[in-house]
């Protein structure tokens, strides 16, 4: 074979799905392995892959990856909606709404004011840096509560419920500031009601008579309702997972006692697409970029987390949660992914930011979805210990936080992932 041959051999291995695909799963398996040798949650460990993947490697992504990151979105979040308990969601409905409100509401004024008065951008970008930046990342506050088992505690129902409020603020302000009604968005709400609304029920008799079986027709039933509706937010101007979390909200009461279904889709999202969508977002990082923006980007961080606390912190208190559990809470709602991309990328598609503001704004949002993270992880995790997974039915409850809060009887069953 000549070098000609061999050089043209080289470039069709380069450009195949199949090597592409490995590459993409290689690192995600490195992450794992990290992410198991230093307790760190693999998610952030994904994103810093995808930095690395980025800035060394030439990663990029395709038409495909593009589907499997935001196929990997939509499934973190209407799994992070199904696991909100009903029963916990209205006991805490007061705190979750209320912290919700001011980790949106302090840093989306926050930020919007100093990019128009300090960093002197124009309105409208002023505008986009504020919404980007009032985001709380369900992508990542889910995936750790997975990993740390908080998904089945109070506290953890709570700050899953609160992000929920958070974003729910965002995507609100960038439809009210930036989208025009039309037609589809009137299709969109028309036909999400009436889904939602007799969604629980359909559910429950397709889960109770079709499912258990190798076909899996009941994953398949809530797949096709999150692309129709998926598909009907995308062309109303609005982003696929809004209706996620809302239809995994109202089936979570099917979940509670019948988690089988759940861990399942919860298998599938975490083996194959959550590690596109985590890997994509470091992609976005560039280190040069970081080196020229570096004051700009450290200011915007400062903003956003500082608002957050001051937001998030006293409401805490105010609820009952003890100091540490105040500051995870509010490191956790200090971070951003899912919405302060898309809000970035709807800002520099339609011209109201350009791309140094662009790079600045995903820049610190990706930063904001590891710096919080790994400080709440390290230093201010709640102590929750998980059941044996030798004898899981042999405790009653499962110790709580560090205020002493417990897990109720039979939510404690170990899902297969790490402590």
């Amino acid at each position: 074979m000549d070098l000609s041959s061999f050089m043209v051999d080289l470039g069709a291995i380069s450009q195949s799905v199949w090597f592409t695909a490995a590459i993409w799963i290689g690192l995600a398996l490195v992450a794992s392995l990290i992410s198991i040798k230093l307790g760190i949650a693999v998610a952030l460990i994904e994103v810093l892959m995808g930095v690395i993947g980025g800035n060394f490697l030439g990663l990029q992504t395709t038409p495909w990856i593009d589907f499997l990151a935001s196929f990997g979105a939509v499934m973190l979040t209407f799994l992070a909606g199904a696991e909100i308990d009903p029963t916990s969601l209205r006991r805490n409905l007061k705190a979750s709404l209320s912290i919700g409100i001011a980790s949106f509401l302090l840093p989306f004024v926050g930020a919007w004011m100093f990019a128009f008065y300090v960093a002197h951008w124009d309105w409208q970008a002023a505008q986009i840096a504020g919404i980007a930046l009032s985001t709380t990342s369900v992508a990542v506050v889910y995936a750790v509560m997975i990993e740390t088992r908080l998904n089945e505690t109070e506290l953890g129902k709570t700050i899953l419920a609160a992000c929920f409020i958070t974003d729910l603020g965002t995507v609100l302000a960038l439809g009210v500031m930036f989208s025009g009604v039309n037609l589809w968005l009137g299709i969109f709400i028309g036909v999400m009601i009436p889904v939602l609304w007799f969604l629980p029920k359909i559910s429950r008799w397709v889960v109770t008579h079709l499912g258990k079986r190798t076909s899996e027709p009941e994953i398949k039933f809530f797949l096709l309702v999150l692309f129709l509706l998926g598909w009907l937010a995308t062309m109303a101007g609005s982003e696929a997972v809004l209706p996620a979390y809302l239809i995994g909200l109202v089936v979570s009461g099917l979940f509670v006692k019948d988690r089988t279904v759940l861990q399942r889709m919860r298998g599938i999202a975490f083996a194959v697409l959550t590690p596109f969508y985590f890997i994509k977002a470091g992609l976005y990082v560039s280190i040069p970029a970081l080196i020229t923006g570096g004051v700009l980007i450290l200011a915007f961080l400062g903003v956003k987390v500082a608002s957050k606390y001051i937001g998030v912190w006293p409401l805490s208190r105010r609820f009952k949660m003890d100091n540490r559990e105040s500051h995870y809470t509010s490191l956790l709602m200090s971070t951003g992914l899912t919405f302060g991309t898309i809000a970035a990328l709807f800002g520099i598609t339609n011209n109201y930011i350009d791309k140094s503001q662009y790079t600045i704004l995903v820049t610190v949002v990706v930063a904001s979805a590891l710096i919080p993270t790994i400080i709440a992880q390290r230093w201010f995790r709640p102590r929750v210990t998980a059941p044996s997974f030798d004898n899981p039915n042999g405790a009653k409850t499962l110790p709580g936080p560090a205020s002493g809060r417990q897990i109720p009887e039979g939510q404690g069953k170990p899902d297969g992932k790490s402590p």
